[in-house]
């Protein structure tokens, strides 16, 4: 989706929008997959919990066969997402949980990251200029960039009271 807009906004070369714009993808698979694995983990939001996280992302990887270079980079991502919202989704200085649910089955795994903090959807963040330099580059959204690189998927859904991000990795295929 998000390779689609950027060729749409290269296609208008900065026309103004005369309508709406509307994409929807639909992702079919002709049969269920078998569920491999399913574990979670709840943390409050205290950075200082963040090790606890790297060993959870580093199991559900090992049990899936991950390769270290991949583990490390989805663990660098899953923690990226769960530090922010550890540090921005709550009040300062008051409790709130985060839920990261694994699921994996023949084709992917699907990290779900679960909090009732404020409604945040870091989906909506434009992509970052990495070719400017560090001083005129804007603060900020260079996380989720990092995110997106790293991940094939990522959805965010305020669901109830509760920011939904989901983040999906397709499975490294041995030879």
């Amino acid at each position: 989706m998000n390779k689609v807009l950027a060729y749409v906004h290269q296609f208008v070369a900065g026309a103004e929008q005369s309508d709406d714009l509307t994409m929807m993808a639909i992702q079919y698979t002709k049969q269920q997959r078998d569920e491999r694995l399913r574990k979670s983990i709840v943390l409050p939001n205290d950075i200082e919990e963040v090790p606890k996280l790297n060993a959870f992302v580093e199991e559900v990887c090992e049990t899936l066969g991950f390769s270290p270079s991949t583990t490390m980079q989805i663990n660098l991502a899953i923690e990226e997402a769960v530090v922010n919202v550890m540090n921005y989704a709550y009040p300062l200085n008051s409790h709130g949980d985060v839920t990261i649910e694994a699921q994996a089955n023949d084709l992917r795994v699907k990290f779900t990251i679960i909090d009732s903090g404020t409604p945040f959807d870091p989906t909506v963040q434009g992509e970052v200029d990495t070719t400017l330099s560090v001083k005129d580059r804007p603060i900020g959204g260079l996380g989720i960039h990092l995110v997106r690189q790293i991940m094939d998927s990522i959805n965010y859904e305020r669901l109830d009271e509760f920011n939904v991000l989901t983040l999906r990795k397709k499975l490294e295929i041995k030879q």
